[in-house]
């Protein structure tokens, strides 16, 4: 655990928020979840390591299908739909490449993320199920991608997606690595029926927001609150870049201590999916812009069970939450960096500092 000190500039007064946050796994079988309380440049380090153990695994047909040049398009050519995708594909991965495709996963994901994961993997067998169509859903239609030479000193990045997810990372030198887009969902929002009933994959994301709405006054509410009617999906969709002109919603400068703190704990959901290392980092770059600079906004139902929205928005941070198909039991959430998707910022400097020993 550890504190930060931020000041929230307001019109007339300067609020000191101290938020204490603590990064919150949940508990893996030690067997599938290696702990690690590491730098995040050596995280980086072993994001490298393990990519380069997964390429060893694979045949030179493999090779060919999911490893790229950096520059190449389809590095950016990412979706959360069903579609025909690039790359390597897990079913058709033998033991050992399966054993270091998740290793992979694991070098840069926490234990919280990395279930997440594999869980959307999971629903997407249940949903085959309740739909009477599991030769459609295949819970290891899911792919790998490499572009560029996996190094702890060089850039280089790697994608893991299919439907329902899309993780793109990005790394370069002893700077942290990039993890946005990061897009997950979970259809259904919550299971039904069978021996998964009741089962909420991204849950807290839905709580902790609505346990944040629930602080607001009524005079704020009529800030935060976009529209009576939620959007359709997430706003961004797969756009190669965040493209909000404006920001929109109530910022933090005009928030409590109790509602900053609460702010701070959603944000902290999403960013905790990575590794602690990478997590604080992502989070110490959210706090050093500006925690008064970011802006809460719903749109939609505050009624569980009913079609919601909610969005944050700052220099360095977007969060969208979209829960309105499927009678509202179909959530659709990504974390994205105005400034650092796919690593620009990041591979940016690196090449700068190339340039410019």
């Amino acid at each position: 655990m550890r504190k930060i000190l931020t000041t929230l500039g307001a019109a007339c007064a300067a609020v000191i928020l101290v938020a204490t946050f603590t990064i919150r796994t949940i508990e893996a079988p030690a067997a599938e979840v290696e702990d690690r309380t590491v730098a995040p440049a050596v995280v980086g380090g072993h994001m490298a390591a393990a990519a380069n153990t997964f390429i060893g695994t694979l045949s030179s047909d493999q090779r060919g299908q999911g490893t790229w040049d950096l520059d190449a398009e389809q590095r950016f050519d990412w979706h959360f739909i069903p579609r025909e995708r690039y790359g390597v594909v897990l079913k058709d991965m033998n033991a050992e490449q399966r054993t270091a495709a998740h290793g992979l996963l694991q070098s840069v994901l926490s234990s919280q993320g990395y279930l997440k994961a594999t869980g959307v993997m999971h629903l997407e067998g249940i949903l085959g199920l309740i739909e009477g169509r599991p030769d459609r859903r295949d819970p290891e239609d899911y792919y790998f991608n490499i572009f560029g030479s996996p190094s702890e000193d060089g850039a280089w990045a790697w994608r893991f997606e299919g439907h329902h997810i899309s993780m793109n990372f990005a790394a370069a030198g002893d700077a942290p690595p990039s993890v946005t887009p990061t897009f997950m969902g979970s259809n259904p929002a919550v299971v039904g029926e069978g021996p998964n009933a009741g089962r909420r994959l991204l849950g807290a994301e839905e709580d902790l927001a609505r346990e944040l709405l629930a602080l607001f006054s009524s005079d704020q509410l009529r800030t935060v609150i976009l529209e009576g009617d939620a959007p359709r999906d997430i706003i961004t969709g797969n756009a190669r870049m965040v493209e909000f002109d404006t920001y929109q919603g109530l910022p933090a400068s005009e928030m409590n201590t109790t509602q900053s703190h609460a702010l701070m704990l959603l944000i902290e959901e999403y960013l905790n999916n990575a590794s602690a290392e990478v997590a604080d980092a992502k989070m110490q770059q959210i706090l050093d812009t500006g925690l008064e600079r970011l802006h809460f906004a719903w749109a939609g139902s505050a009624e569980r069970g009913e079609g919601h929205y909610y969005r944050i928005h700052g220099p360095t941070v977007l969060i969208e939450y979209d829960n309105t198909q499927g009678g509202a039991n179909h959530v659709h959430s990504v974390l994205r960096d105005p400034q650092n998707d796919f690593g620009d910022d990041l591979l940016r400097q690196h090449y700068e500092e190339a340039d410019h020993p």
